[in-house]
């Protein structure tokens, strides 16, 4: 049996190619809002972080009407550091919609996120977004997804796939390049015409599989899946198969379908609907949902292993619990925790120590969001620098490799390759652009890259654009040089003053400032050279009675940029850490006193 009035897609694409943009206009023209609402740009970022950095965090949820046939649409990631909210959200859908840059054309994560599609057996419906920059080359791009489609080793049925060309920013879409440019009602028919119903046995027992997880103050823990099989009652008595194969009987509170941004409380919902349920607070992601006559666990939504890990250690710096609300170990060791609730992909182990845990990750940005989520609601921690998890594969040590993409103009092309020629950089592809620059295509090993993307910034001058995923292991690649500077580091405590910071500036590039607060093993700025260097940038110039001329002019700082966190996480060595707060970022040494520093390194 089909359920022809519903369908359930997901947008997928390679990350700022336009997935959010989309899905505001398709909101706008299906009639969703009113037409004196006021709608805010990107309303599918609700979170400030997503707004502020321009990417979607976390997958959501809402739907449209069209031809009196309900559309859900799941609005996913596009970096591969959050491809756990992809994997897990590919067994909601029945077809997705992937989006290609019409001058970029497929990515790196635009591999990643189709791979999971074609794996599930989904009819992908190609979108050739931002058709009108005047670089677009749709046919070429149409090709490249043609060859991508087969690398990943597509059937036939996914092969033969549809295509639609848009601008999600200019509001239209058409079936054919040379056609007006209207409104996306080409695109609606299409997602009708393609994506297939769903399909089930409603006199059957209820199967319903959750995929993603919410909160609600009032109502608690709620879970969100799809109906796989017969249908949801509120109040039913239902059975829940746990992962570790265990059984929870509850009853369904509260039941809601998803209508536009918002959510419906409903009575039934059938097979094929995507609804969220309330009942019980321990529901977890990848846990079935059966009617009790019935009783039928789902397989369990397989989530990629993490590829990167960091200490979350109890801050001990002199200025420990001035700025922050939450400090101690536990409160620590309980906010992880509940992260660990709704974010599949993170992993939390203790440590030796008890007031460090190890915290792993898909990349960099996964746990760096992680962190500035924490520090805005008020902890405060130190975190160590990032280190790749190695695996045993046949009785031999693997490493993680990324698949680097790099475009760059073409006189900055020998500096990139030899820079990651000497983290163990692979070159596999090279292809010159006809705008003057050069796409290289990389495979690195994941401990190369940490700390790459700043020096990857000055080498290009900041005109070379940078994208990475995850591709596999590969065996040990051998011991990698390790920062080639090293940290200039405060020895006497105080406010930083200019006469101090003068006579240090000449040493490297400072970080400090005027009236800033010093402590001890704090590191104020980048040494030129190898090596650590010790500073008091404290230090006042004497005030006596001598003057020479010309000596007492103003003196001129060099202007310091703030360093972002993630700038933070790939400046500091394995000696050092990252003090987080909710109103600074310091970097500083694991060991402060300069005496006990010099003995542990004897």
């Amino acid at each position: 049996m089909l359920q022809n009035h519903i369908r359930n897609i997901a947008i997928i694409a390679h990350v700022d190619h336009g997935k959010t943009t989309l899905v505001d206009e398709m909101l706008k023209q299906s009639g969703t809002f009113r037409s004196n609402q006021q709608v805010d740009e990107r309303v599918m970022d609700s979170n400030d972080l997503e707004r502020e950095r321009g990417i979607t965090i976390l997958s959501k949820n809402t739907s449209i009407t069209y031809n009196d046939v309900k559309v859900n649409i799941v609005d996913t990631p596009g970096h591969a550091d959050f491809g756990g909210e992809v994997e897990r959200i590919m067994k909601m859908v029945d077809g997705v919609l992937l989006l290609v840059d019409a001058k970029e054309g497929p990515m790196p994560q635009t591999k990643f996120v189709l791979k999971k599609a074609l794996e599930e057996g989904l009819k992908p419906v190609v979108v050739i977004n931002k058709i009108d920059r005047p670089e677009a080359r749709c046919s070429e791009v149409i090709d490249m997804v043609l060859d991508l489609f087969i690398d990943l080793g597509a059937d036939d049925r996914q092969l033969d796939f549809p295509v639609i060309y848009a601008s999600a920013k200019e509001g239209y879409a058409k079936n054919n390049e040379e056609d007006e440019n209207v409104d996306m009602i080409p695109l609606f028919d299409m997602i009708l015409k393609e994506v297939p119903a769903p399909e089930g046995i409603l006199e059957d027992g209820l199967q319903l599989r959750i995929s993603s997880i919410d909160y609600d103050k009032y109502v608690g823990r709620i879970g969100i899946g799809k109906v796989t099989r017969g249908s949801i009652q509120r109040n039913q008595e239902v059975t829940l198969c746990l992962t570790d194969g265990t059984f929870k009987k509850f009853r369904i509170n509260k039941l809601f379908t998803f209508s536009g941004l918002g959510k419906v409380e409903v009575e039934e919902a059938e097979f094929g609907e995507i609804v969220s349920i309330c009942g019980y607070d321990n529901i977890n992601i990848g846990e079935t949902v059966c009617s009790m006559d019935k009783i039928e666990a789902l397989p369990f939504i397989e989530i990629d292993k993490p590829t990167l890990s960091m200490n979350f250690i109890v801050n001990n710096s002199p200025f420990a619990g001035k700025e922050g609300k939450f400090v101690t170990s536990r409160q620590i060791k309980d906010r992880l925790e509940k992260e660990l609730l709704s974010n599949v992909a993170l992993q939390v182990e203790d440590t030796h120590f008890a007031d460090s845990f190890k915290v792993s990750g898909r990349g960099e940005l996964h746990l760096s969001i992680l962190i500035e989520t924490m520090r805005r609601e008020g902890y405060e921690f130190s975190v160590s620098r990032p280190e790749v998890i190695m695996r045993t594969i046949d009785g031999a040590r693997h490493e993680p490799m990324e698949e680097v993409t790099i475009e760059v103009p073409e006189e900055y092309v020998g500096v990139v390759i030899e820079t990651l020629g000497t983290r163990k950089g692979e070159m596999t592809n090279m292809i010159p652009n006809s705008n003057g620059t050069t796409r290289l295509e990389f495979n690195v090993p994941a401990r190369g890259l940490i700390g790459y993307r700043s020096q990857f910034m000055t080498d290009t001058r900041g005109n070379g654009i940078l994208n990475h995923v995850f591709a596999g292991y590969i065996p040990y690649t051998g011991e990698l040089s390790s920062r080639s500077r090293g940290s200039i580091v405060a020895f006497e405590p105080g406010t930083a003053v200019t006469y101090g910071l003068f006579n240090a500036q000449g040493r490297g590039t400072l970080f400090a400032t005027p009236g800033l607060e010093i402590y001890e093993g704090m590191i104020v700025g980048e040494n030129a050279r190898a090596g650590d260097i010790l500073v008091n940038v404290c230090k006042r110039k004497q005030l006596t009675n001598v003057r020479a001329s010309g000596s007492d002019d103003s003196m001129k700082l060099v202007p310091v940029s703030d360093m972002s966190l993630e700038q933070a996480l790939e400046f500091i060595a394995e000696d050092e850490l990252v003090e987080v707060t909710p109103e600074s970022i310091r970097l500083r040494k694991k060991i402060l006193d300069k005496n006990l520093r010099a003995k542990a390194g004897r």
